[in-house]
């Protein structure tokens, strides 16, 4: 952003910068720094995110069994539906009546996301590490991750390429070929990645649909654990290794002093059993690309933050306010009708606590600077949405501000 606005003009040429030369493209598209970021490189962020929804679907994971994720799955709900109506209101004020309405309309998909990284980040400090409200919030923001692609897939597509559904049967022929490759046990991921994942990208490219997505469906028929502990599951091995008597108090805590031989078998199973989870390939996929991915996603801010604080208009703020008011509202609304039709809160989640998380939900920051790139080719509006994505991240004040106002690290409400 501070090198957009020393020298816009030096910033563009930078990002529109054609690598191997003007002529050179890859099925119709100039290699630029920007298509290789963010057609390529968050081809993997991407399938990242795709990892975590797989694993959470698995015993022991966050929407399994299904009866305990309904509660977080309403608040996704209401994450996706709460800020496209506050942006459609929004706009309807701001445009309604003039020829932009139908185009400042068309972004309606950029609050609906949560950053999953930097949600859990400030969780993380805002409710105090191990709190039922981060996992709540991590699997609100996995899933409402996951609707956000879907959104991008079906009403996002290249307007200079009209959709050709046909090159959708390379995609199939990807996940086959991922099939078929599992059946045969074949354990290295990057061999997933580059041979069904190629042709899932190839397909999404010929027929116009965003080929960022290209590995969503192709992770997850990556070999993984039959358990899983968990989203981040490495903080639970760094708290057996670091607390091995806490380990066993959490298995056995009525258990007598003699039952601690039984105990410390039992962590012990558990750490062979997380010994091969972290050697599946769908393990090692994320532990071996996550690094490389996070520090990329400075990269891809570069390419797509860099907007002129001039490019402020209505536009950033009814952005800026459909993902911080309209996420807290939907999220905080939705998840309360479910408890009341007797799908509780985790335990040791009060209501001050949903709505201090529904308010770090409004940090949208990657996917929705993502979708802003979808959502608008004029910077005229493209700009401005940006700017509104980017300011999301005042959605932290907002929750610690908030968080310290109520006491959330004090314990659920009586």
């Amino acid at each position: 952003m501070v090198f957009a606005n020393i020298d816009i003009h030096a910033y563009e040429d930078m990002v529109d910068y054609h690598i191997l030369g003007d002529n050179t493209k890859i099925f119709g598209k100039s290699v630029t720094v920007h298509f290789l970021i963010n057609e390529i490189f968050m081809v993997f962020f991407f399938g990242i995110a795709a990892k975590e929804i797989t694993e959470s679907v698995l015993p022991g994971g966050a929407l399994n069994p299904m009866r305990k994720a309904i509660n977080p799955l309403m608040g996704t709900i209401g994450g996706v539906v709460g800020p496209a109506g506050m942006f459609f209101l929004l706009v309807w004020i701001f445009y309604g009546g003039t020829d932009d309405l139908s185009i400042a309309a068309n972004g309606w998909g950029i609050p609906t996301a949560t950053d999953i990284a930097l949600a859990w980040l400030v969780a993380r400090i805002v409710f105090g590490n191990g709190h039922p409200a981060v996992n709540f919030l991590l699997l609100l923001a996995v899933a409402d991750d996951a609707i956000g692609l879907g959104i991008i897939a079906l009403f996002y597509p290249d307007p200079q390429h009209p959709v050709a559904p046909i090159w959708l049967l390379l995609v199939v022929a990807g996940m086959a070929v991922a099939y078929i490759m599992r059946r045969f046990e074949v354990r290295h991921w990057i061999i997933y990645i580059l041979i069904a994942g190629g042709l899932s990208w190839v397909g999404l490219v010929k027929s116009s649909i965003e080929p960022a997505l290209a590995l969503v469906v192709i992770v997850p028929f990556l070999p993984g654990p039959k358990t899983t502990h968990g989203l981040f599951e490495e903080d639970e091995h760094e708290f057996h290794h670091s607390h091995p008597h806490g380990s066993e108090a959490i298995l056995a805590p009525d258990a007598a002093p003699d039952a601690a031989p039984d105990a410390a078998s039992v962590v012990a199973e558990e750490d062979e059993e997380e010994l091969h989870h972290r050697h599946a390939p769908l393990d090692a996929f994320e532990h071996q690309l996550k690094l490389p991915v996070d520090f990329g996603l400075f990269f891809f801010a570069f390419a797509n933050a860099g907007v002129a604080f001039g490019s402020i208009t209505e536009i950033t703020f009814i952005v800026l306010i459909s993902l911080i008011v309209g996420k807290t509202i939907g999220i905080t609304l939705l998840s309360w009708v479910g408890v009341r039709i007797g799908f509780p809160l985790p335990e040791g989640m009060g209501t001050k606590h949903l709505l201090v998380a529904s308010m770090v939900a409004g940090l949208g920051l990657t996917v929705a600077l993502f979708v802003a790139g979808k959502a608008y080719d004029d910077p005229a509006f493209q700009d401005p949405a940006k700017m509104g994505a980017v300011l999301s991240a005042g959605a932290a004040i907002v929750a610690f501000f908030f968080g310290r106002l109520l006491k959330v690290k004090d314990g659920p409400e009586e």
